[in-house]
């Protein structure tokens, strides 16, 4: 598995234990099983000591989360792979199949999805995993709904989450189902994460317009990268390509699956998120030059596709507002000193 899959639901789920009133039961007995139990390696190298699923008492089980970070549910793998691997963990994929029609809940944690969905019957359900591996999910697994921007979801029983941290989010949500929003609100205080994090995992993900530098359109894609402050308009992108407007629409729809306005939006998008990270243009200015025009455009897009305003995008993932954050704080412990 991946260490943090593990180990960020873990540690936010012991807290409880240790906040909870002296002299009363802990709200949790945590366990951690594997196929075989003993040390079982992770992503990073790090061993972690298990119990065999042999050891567990079926009725104690209330929840059951599995963690993900297995090499063939990773985006660089295929079907054949992933099935392959369920194939040969069939007595875990059994385990987990019997399992959850017993337990109160069953969760998984990023790509901990793909063996939930082997094991339990998900058909129609809403599930999350992470973001890289969402393509991967929905082929392997065509009758399950993945939600592409969610941290977490939950649905009936089933709780599952996107990316790595995203387990610590699902987390502290059994923790508000089980024991109050006002004790969860004092986990994520002493954790020092967001009780409720603003946005989903689309913040995150790389830019959206990389693949489009293949297909019919490649040379059109790589001339609208170069003149994204231009208004661009239908008419004239289909003169470009010698093309009636109504051709240019329904070939441009076919060959990439969405219109070229969505196309357009979607460069702009990864024009400014790129801006907004590696300078410290004004945000108008960002605005302005990857063709929103102005700052408001820009900030609806960024709230409806992101989740976020420009101005907390930067402020989370740019490197200068880091470097300046950290010079403060260096600043403000000399003269403390």
């Amino acid at each position: 598995m991946r260490l943090l899959d593990l180990t960020g639901p873990l540690d936010a789920l012991s807290f409880p234990n240790e906040m909870h009133q002296t002299g009363g039961p802990a709200p949790y007995v945590l366990r951690v099983v594997s196929e075989r139990g003993g040390l079982v390696s992770s992503s990073c190298g790090l061993a972690v000591a298990t119990e065999p699923l042999s050891a567990v008492d079926d009725s104690t089980i209330d929840t059951l989360i599995v963690a993900g970070g297995a090499a063939a549910f990773r985006p660089t793998s295929n079907q054949a792979a992933v099935d392959a691997w369920i194939q040969s963990h069939a007595a875990l994929v059994g385990w987990i199949s019997r399992r959850a029609a017993q337990v109160r809940r069953i969760c998984s944690v990023c790509t901990g999805a793909f063996l939930l969905a082997a094991a339990v019957q998900l058909k129609g359900r809403s599930i999350a995993t992470h973001w890289s591996s969402i393509q991967l999910l929905s082929t392997c697994f065509p009758d399950v709904i993945v939600k592409p921007d969610r941290l977490f979801v939950n649905d009936g029983p089933i709780w599952t989450s996107g990316g790595v941290t995203a387990g610590i989010d699902l987390a502290l949500a059994l923790v508000e189902d089980d024991l109050g929003s006002e004790f969860a609100l004092q986990v994520a205080r002493v954790m020092v994460v967001f009780a409720n994090r603003p946005g989903g995992q689309s913040q995150f993900t790389v830019p959206l317009a990389a693949p489009l530098h293949r297909g019919h359109f490649a040379e059109l894609h790589a001339w609208l990268r170069k003149n994204l402050a231009k208004d661009l308009r239908v008419e004239d992108l289909a003169a470009r390509v010698s093309m009636s407007r109504r051709t240019f629409m329904r070939a441009y729809v076919a060959a990439t699956g969405r219109t070229p306005g969505k196309t357009i939006e979607a460069m702009r998008l990864d024009a400014a998120r790129m801006a907004l990270e590696a300078t410290n243009k004004p945000v108008k200015q960002v605005a302005r030059e990857t063709g929103f025009g102005d700052e408001e455009r820009m900030r609806r897009v960024f709230q409806r596709q992101l989740g976020v305003s420009p101005a907390d995008y930067r402020a989370r993932f740019s490197l200068r507002a880091r470097v300046r954050t950290s010079t403060r704080t260096k600043k403000f412990e000399a003269r403390v000193s």
